[in-house]
């Protein structure tokens, strides 16, 4: 799984925010603020991955037990594939 082509991600002032443009504005129209942690996850999508992969990633880069991650991972993927943002 990715995130649709034509999500951008910045951040400015300590606020990440995501934007679909292109193929991904079919789907979404509108500006996704993030946390730091989201911000991360977004990047990690950029390229094709999987929910365990994420979660690797998540417990290299933060201290977070691997149940906390896990269920992280999966409500943050589920809330994109409601959107229509995934490509899987």
């Amino acid at each position: 799984m990715r995130l649709k082509k034509g999500m951008i991600t910045d951040s400015s002032g300590g606020e990440y925010i995501a934007v679909a443009t292109g193929e991904a504005s079919l789907v979404f129209n509108g500006l996704i603020k993030n946390n730091a942690t989201a911000n991360f996850l977004f990047k990690q999508l950029m390229k094709d991955t999987t929910e365990e992969k994420l979660v690797h990633s998540l417990l290299a880069k933060y201290e977070v037990s691997e149940e906390t991650a896990k269920k992280d991972v999966h409500n943050f993927v589920a809330k994109l594939r409601e959107t229509g943002l995934l490509d899987e």
